[in-house]
């Protein structure tokens, strides 16, 4: 069946501000939906209210709406648009229950819009407990025993009835918010009413648990003439009980026999063709008793999820575009796979590779946090590797995490002994993964590992022959004595240089690199094709892994290395900016996808360096090429030496790139755009001080220690309060305000513990004063001062979990002229060339300076959006040789554009809510104001300084 012509525009619904269980995924699956329906000639429209994303952009939709997303949004566009269709099935849960609630007020009926890609009834159907579980029943498919409560008095029955260990699981939630455990009597309570408190009908299904079962997702898509094809099937290296996004995952199945996958296959396929109206992405998730391989049904998410956009990095299939597709009538025998661009949409993937994802956590941000991991998901973020094999992919995914892993080695100083680890593996825990590995090399049992953890007795092997390798290493004590066969199988395995140097007495990843190099063991590139060869794939995308002599002696003495260099274009690389976290979001994501596309208009050839499947950066079209590796050195610098670039640029990846720069600079590899020495003046709070000394700029008094004494003398000379923070990081991490010696002794000795020889830096604190920002453009000449945000909050309060408002309301015209001056006077200093953010305290009518920052800042896709200006667009090209007046800039703004902070700590229930120097926010949403009488605005700066704590 071909397209449905009557569908002449669709409205897209976006998920809205990142939070905990619904991240930068659904900005990926949105923005593809919405390429694919114009491709289509379809006009799209979209609403989102989050201005840190490409989905927002005005390059992916024809018309979109910066605002809440609410029925009175939804109705307002409705009004202005002739709307034909529909597709809520790309942004996530808020989307799902916003077109139920739009439904429910009878807005698609008024407006004659009907519902494309899923309707209400299968909504329904897959989101309310109680349905889904009735409908299973009756599909004869298994569930676990369980009944739907709606008051406290329902579910205390049912739980007597049903009997512990149980899951309470809210109706209508995302991300498992309100849901919970109760493996004792005495928890039912406040586990059943925080479920009916979540539920947004105020619902919950009190389940039996079925924990230590093994659990497993299949990717779906359905056309709507029932044609069903599994795009991925991905196990969970951890037992049900933690929640999928915060579980590892591998893909394809590991532990999975034959006829356990076909039953499956066949009971998600009935599922699917069961659904009623549903055409397009559909994520199953099944639990499977590992005694018996028995299955149970656990749920049907009706939408693209997080593991789509994992699945469809995880396979190069794009999902979400595909299933735009199936929304507006095609067929998949009718579709084209884009990866191959030969063989039909009707084909399943086949992987020769192995992928595993590895979750993120930030609760070093939430002081009190329980970390222990279950049915409430808590991580900020995710990396995916892949590799020939388990351990290699497991490694690189480790590598890929930013916690200083350089493997699956102790990321912690602290050595647990053997009973300790034991105590410690019952619970859990975000480490868990390294604690194992730990465990595994003290000598505890297999055995006695997967009885405290449930987790597959292969994938614990799996883990032992990396240890039993380091074993074997450790022995030569001197990297010269290490036979090339063992080299070679280390490096198969997934060490890199830096854990190989680790076990040597003698050496460091340098000399390893050095010696691997002189063997012939070097990394060679293979594509993702989504056809395990079988077919010619069109498009570079690609991941590196080692090949045997003997693999190369098959193939006539040549390395199968897929990427193929060469070409008249020169090349520039992006480096991404690894997981998200809080501090480093979906912000630079914007900034690389717009920076790869000025490189490609500026002639030069783009290739992207990353390795977050949730990005649109790393979307299989976006780059000319993309190497999807860890933003790691040694990957790095063996890309750059395949590669051979023009330069690299780091502006664009936030404080992760930035990090690479001094390696890049002493290997004489070209940063484009501003200088490394000028970028390290920035960030090196010493050297900045003495810039602004010399230009004649006020900034509050700071010293450096490495002791406490000297903090302690450093603080008196400059007079408490004092901001205390390690020097050379992201999102304010571990900063403090103290007002005395003792509180300073405690910030400074938690400081050394957790970043050992790390220099600290004492400032005097600016209390009761203003603060603002701004972000500028320089091409060693001209500066353009982009925005010029003023906090509503007061100084103290991180910039990220700021109120800021775009222009100024209140700031006296002197002090915005003399704020534009200085940021003029420091772009030119450190001969800027692209990006720079300015932040300032202003106190008494005086200006200080806080920080620069040389690079995209989290607020630089704020401006554009609110402006209406391409402004990465323009700073990429000044960072490549452009002039500033060789552009028109025309700023667009009726009113003024409020950047709204947005919190998770409904996932933290116990960690108190005050906001400090150390930034908590995991997302933000714009608002638009016609003028400051507005009642949510006037509300908003009467509260201003309520929160503000150390």
């Amino acid at each position: 069946m071909p397209r449905d012509n009557s569908i002449k525009t669709v409205l897209i619904i976006g998920s809205g501000p990142i939070i905990i269980g619904q991240a930068c995924e659904f900005d990926y699956s949105g923005s593809q939906a919405a390429r694919s329906l114009r491709e289509e000639g379809i006009k799209t429209i979209l609403i989102n209210s989050n201005p840190a994303t490409i989905m927002t952009d005005p390059i992916v939709a024809d018309k979109v709406y910066l605002l809440p997303l609410n029925a009175e949004s939804i109705e307002k566009i409705l009004e202005e648009n002739q709307i034909d269709a529909v597709l809520p099935t790309m942004g996530g849960q808020t989307a799902l229950n916003l077109c139920k609630e739009a439904d429910e007020l009878g807005l698609w009926e008024k407006y004659n819009v009907r519902l494309i890609g899923v309707d209400i009834k299968a909504i329904d159907k897959a989101e309310d407990r109680d349905l889904f579980r009735n409908w299973m029943i009756e599909m004869g498919i298994q569930v676990a025993p369980a009944r739907v409560a709606n008051s406290m008095l329902e579910g205390k029955e049912f739980a007597q009835e049903i009997g512990i260990p149980l899951v309470i699981r809210p109706s209508f939630t995302l991300g498992g918010t309100g849901g919970g455990f109760v493996k004792h009597k005495d928890e039912l309570e406040a586990a059943l009413e925080a479920g009916l408190k979540a539920s947004p009908i105020h619902e919950v299904l009190v389940e039996k648990a079925v924990l230590g079962w093994k659990e497993f997702e299949l990717e779906l898509l359905r056309d709507s003439a029932d044609n069903v094809v599994i795009i991925c099937t991905v196990e969970n290296f951890d037992p049900m009980g933690i929640h999928t996004g915060d579980s590892i995952t591998v893909a394809p199945a590991m532990t999975l026999s034959d006829t356990a996958f076909q039953l499956m296959r066949n009971t998600a396929i009935d599922m699917m063709r069961d659904l009623g109206n549903f055409a397009g992405g559909c994520n199953v998730q099944f639990a499977l008793n590992p005694e018996t391989e028995e299955i149970i049904a656990i749920e049907i998410n009706p939408r693209v999820s997080r593991s789509s956009a994992l699945a469809s990095k995880a396979t190069g299939y794009p999902i979400a575009k595909i299933a735009a597709k199936l929304a507006i009538g095609y067929n998949l025998d009718e579709l084209k796979n884009q990866i191959t661009q030969t063989t039909s949409a009707y084909f399943e993937p086949a992987l020769d590779y192995v992928i595993v994802k590895i979750p993120r956590w930030n609760f070093d941000k939430f002081k009190g946090a329980d970390d222990t991991l279950g049915l409430q998901m808590k991580s900020v973020g995710e990396v995916m590797a892949i590799g020939r094999t388990f351990t290699e992919a497991l490694q690189k995914a480790c590598q890929s995490l930013e916690n200083n892993a350089t493997g699956l080695t102790s990321i912690s100083s602290s050595q647990k002994r053997p009973e300790e680890l034991i105590e410690y593996l019952k619970r859990p825990t975000w480490d868990r993964i390294f604690r194992i590995r730990e465990a595994i090399a003290a000598g505890v049992s297999i055995k006695t590992i997967r009885e405290l953890t449930q987790i597959d007795r292969w994938f614990l092997y799996q883990i032992q022959d990396i240890v039993n390798f380091e074993n074997k290493l450790k022995e030569y004590k001197s990297l010269d004595k290490i036979p090339a066969d063992d080299l070679w199988q280390a490096k198969r395995m997934g060490f890199s240089d830096e854990q190989i140097a680790g076990l040597m007495k003698d050496s460091d990843a340098e000399a390893v690199y050095e010696r691997r190099k002189e063997l012939g063991i070097r990394r060679v590139y293979k594509m993702v094709d989504t056809c395990s060869a079988e077919f010619e794939a069109k498009t570079p995308y690609f991941y590196s892994s080692f090949e045997t002599p003997a693999e190369t002696a098959l193939s006539g003495g040549l390395t199968q290395n897929e990427s193929v260099t060469g070409g008249d274009k020169k090349k520039i690389i992006v480096l991404g900016s690894g997981p998200n976290r809080i501090g480093q979001g979906i912000e630079f994501d914007y900034c690389c996808t717009h920076g790869l596309m000025a490189i490609k208009e500026a002639g030069y050839e783009s290739i992207m360096v990353n390795c977050n499947p949730e990005t649109v950066s790393t979307d299989f079209d976006i780059a000319d090429k993309l190497y999807f590796e860890p933003v790691y050195w040694e990957h790095l610098w063996e890309i750059i030496e395949h590669e051979q670039p023009e330069g690299v640029i780091v502006q664009l990846g936030g404080q992760t790139a930035l990090k690479l720069a001094k390696k890049l600079e002493e290997k004489g590899i070209r940063i484009i755009g501003t200088s490394f020495d000028n970028m390290d003046i920035a960030e090196d709070r010493g050297r900045f001080s003495d810039l602004l000394r010399d230009l004649n700029i006020p900034y509050p008094q700071y010293g450096t220690a490495y002791t406490t004494d000297d903090a302690i003398e450093v603080a008196n000379q400059v007079g408490y309060p004092v901001l205390v923070r390690p020097s050379y990081v992201l999102g304010g991490q571990r900063m403090r305000i103290v007002i005395n010696d003792d509180e300073l002794e405690k910030s400074v000795v938690s400081l050394l513990k957790h970043l050992p020889g790390n220099k600290i830096l004492i400032d005097h604190f600016l209390d009761r004063c203003q603060e603002a920002e701004i972000d500028a453009i320089c091409d060693g000449e001209d500066v353009h001062i982009m925005g010029i945000m003023e906090h509503i909050e007061p100084a103290g309060i991180h910039s990220g979990d700021s109120h800021s408002v775009l222009p100024v309301f209140n700031l006296p015209p002197m002090v915005v002229e003399e704020m534009s001056e200085i940021a003029k006077k420091i772009a030119r200093s450190l001969n800027i060339r692209g990006l720079i953010n300015i932040q300032y305290a202003i106190k008494d009518g005086k200006v200080y300076v806080i920080e620069a920052n040389p690079r995209a800042s989290r607020t630089t896709p704020f401006i554009a959006k609110a402006y209406g200006v391409p402004y990465l667009n323009i700073a990429t090209r000044v960072m490549l040789g452009a002039k500033l007046k060789d552009f028109k800039i025309e700023k667009n703004l009726e009113g003024f554009a409020v950047k709204e902070p947005v919190f998770s700590f409904n996932k933290f229930p116990n960690v108190n809510k005050e906001l400090g120097p150390e930034m908590k926010s995991t997302g933000e949403a714009i608002r638009f104001i016609k003028n400051l009488r507005d009642p949510w605005f006037r509300n908003l700066y009467k509260e201003r300084s309520m929160h503000l704590s150390k």
